[in-house]
């Protein structure tokens, strides 16, 4: 199961960082930079976690977890500059799940990410990061794919997909997952996509691409990232 995720950070960098390092763990991230954008999107959908921070350009996001807590119990974590425990508090009692204070340690927020979701009965472990099987090694933190030691240059679409095998690596990821997390929810009748890309990827990964030793096929579910 894929993990929705609302960031609401009006902070271009932080929010980017952000964005990049909750999709490398596996969650399909939205983002919003204002009070009104995050109602709009929230009137439409409840994500499972909304990671939120307080200085918004066009209000105070804590208008946001009062509003979010009276319709739904998913994990809200504040983020904030604001060290005053005053203030912690009264987040805390309007609904939030925690509360993080600017700067923060990336591994922190998403290890207080998953101790949220497992007080909801959702325990996620944190995703794979890096692979390695014979001469093909993948470092999602720092978006490289090496083969033989020689850098893979990817196109976005076909590293996202090399990614999202990657964080579940061994086990299969089904057709209409992988559609849904790289083009959308909206293309996962379109398997005629993955044949295409899945081809790409081999052609650049393979050293025999009609017998693959990395990227396997389990026929008529989806796909598999080889661990031995």
């Amino acid at each position: 199961m894929t993990i929705r995720m609302l960031v609401v950070e009006d902070d271009r960098e932080i929010r980017h960082l952000l964005q990049s390092a909750l999709q490398a763990e596996g969650f399909a991230v939205q983002t919003a930079v204002s009070v009104q954008e995050a109602s709009a999107m929230l009137a439409h959908s409840l994500p499972d976690v909304l990671l939120l921070d307080l200085g918004l350009p066009d209000g105070d996001g804590s208008t946001l977890v009062r509003s979010v807590r009276q319709r739904s119990s998913l994990p809200i974590l504040v983020i904030s500059a604001r060290h005053q425990e005053e203030q912690k508090i009264a987040l805390l009692d309007a609904g939030a799940d925690d509360y993080v204070v600017k700067p923060f340690g990336v591994h922190e927020l998403l290890a207080r990410i998953r101790v949220s979701l497992r007080h909801r009965g959702t325990a996620i472990s944190a995703a794979t990061l890096e692979h390695t099987l014979d001469d093909l090694y993948i470092d999602l933190h720092r978006h490289q794919v090496l083969l033989a030691g020689q850098e893979v240059h990817l196109t976005p679409t076909e590293y996202q997909l090399l990614a999202r095998l990657a964080r579940q690596a061994g086990r299969v990821v089904t057709h209409r997952q992988l559609l849904a997390d790289v083009w959308g929810p909206e293309h996962t009748e379109h398997t005629h996509y993955l044949r295409l890309y899945m081809g790409q990827l081999r052609a650049k990964l393979e050293h025999n691409p009609a017998e693959p030793r990395h990227i396997l096929t389990e026929t008529g579910i989806g796909y598999r990232l080889a661990v031995e």
